[in-house]
């Protein structure tokens, strides 16, 4: 099921025009990227649609009845364009895919298991990493968390593993069908 976004009082007082003066700009612009990353986050939600989003706990508070304009919405994933946590797929810019991570982040993280786990120098498939119960709570009873990577979308894992690919911590490779990557110290 779906999150709700629990709205809180610094939340609510997010100006919902963009302010001309720089630094108000600023910080009104970080508290909207990390309120977008972290409604992403909770929901594990990759993309955003700018019309559904519009009228979505994201941009538009019922309790105040207040919302973002779609101009200014547009502002605000544009700055996360710019920061790396939006990538646009569409020429008219309605539809965009949402990082709460980057993929450089992602890597790390994965790689940080990885080490952890003694899996350095093995092989394993995108779809353990992504969906295995060695990254899985309910997988191990001496599990108490499920790791963070846990059920990431394809394209976000292909894309961590390859910034870990060109610092030469990885290798993704194709057998039998499917897809894996080998990690190197």
């Amino acid at each position: 099921g779906n999150v709700e976004l629990n709205y809180s009082p610094h939340v609510l007082s997010i100006n919902i025009c963009i302010q001309p003066n720089l630094d108000t700009r600023k910080k009104q612009l970080d508290a909207w990227c990390s309120l977008i990353l972290n409604y992403h986050r909770q929901n594990k939600q990759y993309t955003l649609d700018v019309t559904e989003a519009l009228v979505s706990p994201i941009f538009y508070n019922k309790a105040i009845n207040r919302k973002l304009s779609e101009d200014a919405a547009h502002i605000v994933l544009e700055e996360l364009r710019k920061r790396g946590n939006v990538e646009w797929t569409d020429k008219s810019r309605k539809q965009c895919l949402v990082m709460w991570r980057t993929p450089e982040e992602w890597g790390k993280l994965i790689y940080q298991w990885v080490s952890n786990n003694g899996m350095v120098n093995t092989v394993c498939t995108l779809y353990e990493l992504a969906h295995g119960d060695d990254t899985d709570s309910q997988g191990k009873k001496n599990r108490q968390t499920i790791e963070e990577f846990h059920g990431l979308e394809d394209w976000l894992l292909k894309r961590a593993l390859e910034t870990l690919e060109q610092k030469h911590k990885a290798e993704i490779i194709s057998y039998d069908g499917s897809e894996g990557v080998k990690f190197f110290s």
